[in-house]
């Protein structure tokens, strides 16, 4: 039997679910602590626990669909790579100038604090060449020079990693590849990273700034999954190994390693991927999704059954040219801690967090400081146990932190507690509102999928100030990430940027090109395994009007293009553009990019349904407990999750506790089990 592991690595616990290639037996999940010094001993004793859960050899794990967020804490706590920089002569401050933007609000220009690109000023060198927007070589590379400069910053700087981004090597990568050559003669172990393969469009500094980022996170990439294959090895596990990409598809261990840039922001999009499946299941394609952890919290929005994929991406004051889920952050978690500033006595919550090491204060690692986790275990959300038992949390230790932010506020210990609680609570608010009031979505027309170890603690109370009916809480929802790693599929896009006027061109030059990127595409799912039957390719345009200084993506297929021209393609880009605008223009339409995007399509676990039981939940109740909710106490009854039956109804005030986390089912609120196990929460009287 060979098995399927996917794997997803927090900031406080490491998610593991197993399914076997048959697709029909059962899921398997565990969770254990994250090793935020070595995460791969983390996955390792994720391994070893759940094949224990499973009563197999971790030998018979055949695929490890991997989820981790190794990149992008790289970029954000700036402890990557020191790289070098090789751009065209009279580019050497593209980095720094960037492009300009204005901080807000009023003090944002006083507050800001520029990040340090990832290739500094100092380690840049100017190659004397120049190539046309056409591709034409208009000054040929000087090769002794590049050699001259590139011995003197090799012999002054510790440099790990270098990017070659020469001016219009989109058009023709001749001169940043001769470079290459160059540095491999002089500096064989560096790696290097070129403009025009990481992102063979226009735009200099977008190009330049993803393919320094690449370098920039490369080698602690690299060195992580050197070090979770070795330790693999060591224990016998002769698994393939997969990371998720930022757009949600996969890519093989040896090509992340080559673009660790594509996977920045793979560790959110997991848990994306996963509700959207279940959610399919259950018949529902209009979702917010909600993942709760225990420092961050991330949403996204999902129309008709898809997630929303943007051409690019934020991190931390960078935006990177990657295709990537549209997720937006906020630093509101379990761990997240809770501060009364002195200047302004006002109570805030995050985003600094305690994170897994020490924690909050409940858990009795060292952590004294009042925390988001603290507050729900205060206000009897949470039972003392959590993991199945094997995670004990102290109240007395939550009580006293908490005490603190009640003193500072001049209240009583549960008013502070139910303070930081909504707090936070509108804190993911207004993440969520970015994802959809902010774009034109009425959030009243999704369904709210929460999950990650806290989300369904939180989501009955947002969703009543945001009206998303109903609430669905999966089954297993903190470990849903690591399930969305097990129906992800291999993908990757394969662009060129070709801008003519419809005028300028053809609809049998479009198609050609076209055809040649989808041929591309075919031949790298070949390289990752893919079988030929279960590739497929499908093409979009980048459009605007005539001098626009942007433009949007418009699908197309090639039959339609030979069939019917460039004007599908003008019609369609009409309708999105009065979409998104309110207006369109009659007047020329110009390509900017073509581009294919291969999918290799993997068969995901099978939900097995949950057997009936009727409406009456009271074979599983498992206790009672007092909570604090709106400034009074009350009687909540305990369920047990693993013993809950298709059809039945929970009434609020209620906690439902399972292995991976807990569901807060408020007064006034019933929770229906449907037939996929999930949690449906709606207002009392509203089915």
């Amino acid at each position: 039997m060979a098995y399927r592991l996917g794997v997803d690595v927090g900031g406080t616990f490491t998610d593991l679910v197993l399914t076997d290639d048959r697709n029909g037996g059962p899921l398997f999940r565990a969770k254990t602590s994250s090793t935020p010094a070595d995460q791969s001993l983390g996955v390792l004793e994720g391994i070893e626990k759940i094949c224990r859960l499973a009563g197999i050899s971790p030998r018979e794990i055949a695929e490890i669909r991997h989820g981790t967020t190794v990149g992008l804490n790289t970029v954000l706590t700036g402890s990557g790579a020191t790289v070098g920089l090789i751009t065209t002569r009279g580019f050497r401050y593209i980095l720094r100038i960037a492009r300009s933007r204005t901080p807000g609000p009023l003090a944002g220009w006083i507050t800001m604090i520029p990040q340090d690109p990832p290739a500094l000023v100092e380690n840049t060198i100017e190659a004397d060449e120049r190539i046309s927007a056409r591709g034409e070589i208009i000054r040929p590379l000087d090769e002794e020079q590049v050699r001259q400069d590139l011995r003197r910053l090799l012999s002054r700087a510790q440099i790990e990693a270098i990017t070659v981004s020469l001016i219009n090597a989109y058009a023709n990568p001749v001169h940043e590849q001769r470079i290459r050559e160059i540095i491999r003669e002089l500096a064989p172990e560096l790696p290097v990273t070129l403009s025009s393969e990481v992102l063979p469009e226009f735009r200099e500094y977008e190009r330049t700034l993803t393919a320094a980022l690449n370098a920039y996170v490369a080698p602690q990439v690299g060195r992580y999954l050197d070090s979770l294959r070795s330790r693999l090895e060591a224990r016998g596990v002769p698994a393939r190994v997969s990371l998720l990409r930022s757009d949600g598809g996969l890519m093989t261990l040896e090509a992340a390693k080559e673009r660790p840039v594509n996977a920045l922001v793979s560790g959110p999009v997991g848990g994306v991927a996963g509700a959207l499946y279940i959610c399919k299941l259950a018949g529902y394609r209009n979702i917010l999704t909600i993942d709760v952890g225990g420092t961050s919290t991330d949403v996204a929005l999902c129309l008709n059954g898809e997630p929303d994929i943007g051409r690019q991406t934020t991190i931390g004051q960078f935006t990177v040219r990657i295709p990537a889920l549209e997720v937006r952050t906020v630093g509101a978690g379990g761990g997240s801690i809770a501060h009364v500033p002195l200047l302004t006595k006002a109570l805030r919550v995050g985003p600094q967090s305690a994170g897994a090491d020490p924690g909050p204060a409940c858990y009795l690692k060292g952590g004294t400081e009042p925390t988001v986790t603290d507050a729900n275990l205060v206000l009897g959300y949470l039972t003392t146990t959590l993991i199945g038992g094997e995670i004990t949390l102290d109240l007395p230790a939550a009580q006293r932190a908490v005490q603190r932010i009640a003193d500072a506020l001049g209240l009583d210990l549960y008013r502070a507690a139910e303070g930081i609680y909504n707090v936070v609570n509108e804190n993911m608010l207004g993440a969520l509102r970015l994802v959809s009031v902010q774009r034109g979505y009425d959030p009243r027309d999704f369904a709210l999928v929460a999950f990650g170890g806290a989300g369904p603690l939180h989501a009955n109370a947002i969703a009543k100030v945001l009206g998303s009916w109903p609430v669905i809480i999966p089954k297993g929802p903190g470990l849903l990430c690591a399930l969305g790693d097990l129906v992800t599929d291999f993908r990757n896009e394969f662009a060129r940027t070709f801008i003519r006027t419809f005028d300028q061109t053809t609809p049998a030059e479009v198609v050609q090109l076209l055809a040649e990127l989808g041929q591309r595409a075919r031949a790298w799912l070949s390289e990752q395994g893919v079988p030929p039957e279960q590739q497929t390719v499908r093409y979009q345009m980048d459009v605007r009007y005539h001098r626009q200084g942007f433009e949007l993506p418009i699908d197309v297929g090639l039959d339609e293009l030979q069939r019917e021209g460039l004007t599908v393609v003008g019609r369609r880009f009409d309708e999105a553009h009065e979409r998104l605008y309110s207006f369109k223009l009659e007047t020329v339409k110009e390509m900017v990019n073509l581009r294919a995007i291969g999918q290799g399509h993997s068969q995901p676990p099978t939900v097995q349904p949950l057997a009936s039981g009727g409406v009456d939940p009271s074979p599983a109740r498992s206790g009672q407990q007092e909570i604090y909710y709106q400034g009074e106490f009350h009687t909540a009854t305990l369920y047990d999750r693993e013993r809950l039956l298709a059809g039945n109804r929970i009434s609020g005030p209620a906690i439902v506790t399972e292995m991976d986390s807990t569901t807060l089912i408020l007064p006034g609120y019933t929770a229906e089990v449907d037939t996929f196990g999930n949690l449906v929460i709606r207002p009392e009287g509203n089915r």
